[in-house]
This record gives C-alpha cells, sequence and structure tokens, in this order.
C-alpha cells in the first residue's frame, strides 16, 4: 500500500470515521482506522461493532490524490489522526514498508508505526439494505434535535435509548421518551413505506454531525440495520431490539387548561430560578390564574425563588402544577416558534407542550407530586 494525498482532506475523512470509533471496545482492532486502498480510491472504515463509518476518497482536484500501490492495513486511530494534524505539509505519503511497519512522511517529516494486518479487523456488512427513501439533510437534523434530548440513558429499558421511527405510507412518525417525558415528531416523506424500527440515540447524533443542510440524505433500513449516505460517506447502526411502548394513546385530545405565552420568557425564567435543587432535582411548581401565572421553586437547604410571567395567557380555572424543571426547559428549547402554549388537564396528568402554529411537534411531561 502506498499513496500521496492531500493533508486537510485525508484529516477530514480520518475524524469523520474516527467519530465511530470507542475508547472502551473490547476488540483490538475497533481501535484502529481501517484501510482499504484499491487502483481506484481509498476507503476508510470506522466502527465499534454498533455504528460504523465509511468514507471513500476518491481522486479529485482538491485532494491530489495518487495511488502507487494497492493494499489494506489497520492503523491506531489516536496515532494516525495526531500525526497527520501535527505533520507540517500539504501533501501526506502513506506507504506499507514491511509487514505492518508503516511510513507516514511529509515534507521534512517521517513516522514509523506499527499497525494491524487487515484480516483482524471483524467483517462488517455495509450491503444496500431492502427499502430506502431520501429526505433533506435539514429536515433529518430537526428530526435528532428535537427528539434524541428524550430518549433514556438508562441500561435498565434498551428500547427507550432509542428514537422510535414509524412509517406508514408517506407519513413518518418520529417519538422519543424516558417514560417521564415524551417528544413526538410528524414529517411526510416521498416514498409509500411501512416499517417500525428504533434507532439508538447515539448513532442519530453522530449522524447529525455529518449533516450539512445543502445535502439530501439517503436513508436505508432493513430489520436489522439502517443506512445514512451523504455524498462519500456512509454512517450504519444496528437498530435496537425489542417492542417499543404504544404512546399513541398517552397525548389527550382536549384539555381543561390552556396557557399561552412567550417562550423565550418563560425559558429565561426557568434558567433563573433551576439553581435551586431537591436532591440534585430543579423542582419548580407553577401557579396559574386568570390574573397572574407564577414560577416558583423552593428547598430548605437554598431558599425560595419567584418568577412572574408578564406574557401569559391562561384559559381555565385556577391552577397548581409541579413539574422537573430541567423537562420542560429542554422540551421548549428546541421548539422555533415565539409563542408556545402548554395544555393542562389536572395536576398530576401529563401535559403538553407546543407551538402555537404547529402541531407537528408535540412535548409531553409528566408532572411531580409535592407535598408542602
Amino acid at each position: 500500500m502506498y499513496f500521496k494525498i492531500n493533508k486537510k482532506e485525508f484529516y477530514d475523512a480520518l475524524v469523520t470515521v474516527s467519530r465511530a470509533i470507542s475508547n472502551y471496545s473490547p476488540l483490538p482492532a475497533f481501535s484502529g482506522i481501517k484501510f482499504e486502498v484499491s487502483n481506484n480510491d481509498i476507503c476508510l472504515i470506522g466502527s465499534d461493532s454498533d455504528i460504523s463509518i465509511k468514507t471513500n476518497l476518491v481522486k479529485n482536484e482538491h485532494n491530489n490524490l495518487e495511488i502507487f500501490k494497492t493494499g489494506s492495513i489497520v492503523i491506531e486511530a489516536k496515532y494516525i489522526l495526531d500525526i497527520v494534524r501535527k505533520i507540517d505539509s500539504e501533501l501526506i505519503e502513506i506507504e506499507i514498508l514491511d509487514g505492518c511497519t508503516t511510513k507516514i512522511s511529509g515534507n521534512k517529516s517521517e513516522y514509523k508505526i506499527n499497525g494491524m494486518y487487515a484480516n483482524e479487523y471483524p467483517s462488517l456488512d455495509f450491503s444496500p439494505c431492502e427499502s430506502s427513501f431520501n429526505m433533506k439533510s435539514n429536515i433529518l437534523k430537526t428530526i435528532i434535535h428535537e427528539t434524541t434530548f428524550a430518549t433514556s440513558e438508562k441500561e435498565t429499558k434498551p428500547v427507550l435509548s432509542g428514537v422510535n421511527f414509524s412509517c406508514i405510507d408517506n407519513r413518518l412518525v418520529c417519538v422519543a421518551t424516558d417514560s417521564y417525558r415524551l417528544s413526538k415528531k410528524i414529517v411526510e416523506i416521498d416514498n409509500k413505506l411501512t416499517f417500525d424500527i428504533t434507532i439508538p440515540a447515539k448513532g442519530l447524533n453522530e449522524v447529525m454531525k455529518s449533516l450539512d443542510k445543502q445535502e439530501e440524505v439517503k436513508i436505508s433500513l432493513s430489520n436489522k440495520k439502517i443506512q445514512f449516505v451523504l455524498n462519500n460517506v456512509m454512517i450504519q447502526t444496528r437498530l435496537i431490539d425489542g417492542i417499543y411502548p404504544d404512546t399513541s394513546k398517552l397525548i389527550p385530545n382536549s384539555f381543561e387548561y390552556v396557557l399561552t405565552l412567550d417562550s423565550k420568557e418563560i425559558l429565561s425564567a426557568i434558567d433563573r430560578i433551576s439553581f435551586i435543587k431537591t436532591d440534585g432535582v430543579s423542582v419548580i411548581r407553577l401557579n396559574l390564574t386568570t390574573n397572574e401565572c407564577i414560577l416558583s421553586s423552593k428547598s430548605k437547604e437554598v431558599g425560595s425563588a419567584i418568577e412572574e410571567l408578564s406574557t401569559a395567557s391562561y384559559e381555565g380555572d385556577s391552577l397548581e402544577i409541579s413539574f422537573n424543571g430541567k423537562y420542560v426547559f429542554d422540551a421548549l428549547k428546541v421548539i422555533k416558534s415565539q409563542l408556545v402554549s402548554i395544555s393542562f388537564n389536572g395536576e398530576m396528568k401529563p401535559f403538553i407542550i407546543k407551538s402555537i402554529d404547529d402541531d407537528n411537534l408535540i412535548q409531553l411531561v409528566l408532572p411531580v407530586r409535592t407535598y408542602a
């Protein structure tokens, strides 16, 4: 294996695939980047077995790629990244000298590091999936941003650590929940498909890092894996096994109390009083009447805080309800509109947060029981 390439183009590709590599992989080979050099291109692969990223570098006017000899090898990711980042040269040459000894050179610098044989790298199946559809990258980025925060970080219910994507005909419904809050996003797609899969939040967050507003993403899926293809990059992740809970009946169709207000005002108010915590949780109480809207928080150890919301408009009888400040803050933060509505059915029933002019994004939060 022997090739020459532009440093920046090569480094960017290395960074892209290295995002799939875990520092805690039980397999030594997965700590490295696999190089597969053919006569026409260089294929770079990084993986932790759950998430795999592959990119192909083909000769173009930007990368100045020249391939002198084909071959394959696995090189420790942290070493190759560090060397390429620091080497002071516009062009870099990489050559296997003997066995797995690899020379990396540029300008007046030369490094020799020990790699691993390519056959030591586990076999990864990048074969195309049965179903596929295209989506604008900014739409996919919005879906990920508006849902993944509500997934569970606990290992007790693995299926809740992902976002459920279910599709019937052209209607794609994306749901995330950790049992205490829920985020639901609905979008229309071009293809008529039927599927019900759960994608790990970790994999979706890696996809989001590669998205560009102007790109279109090809999404291919089976009952075991999903692939996101952007230009010369493929991000593949395993799906989570198990049946996702039916959340369709959790969201009420009617409400007894509705609060409408400026999203920035309530976000700022929650942010200001969230420093008051009990057992690490910021519990905020909301007092609603037709005349005023009051947020408050208190603890014996810290003290108390009160915020009156001047932009609030409220319909319904007087209501007092408590909630986890972080959950409501997270939900409000992903809603882009200036005015939001918060709809209630009682002090211990789930409440809904959404934009007043968009029904395609719904946030649900469970209240918290407090004792005076």
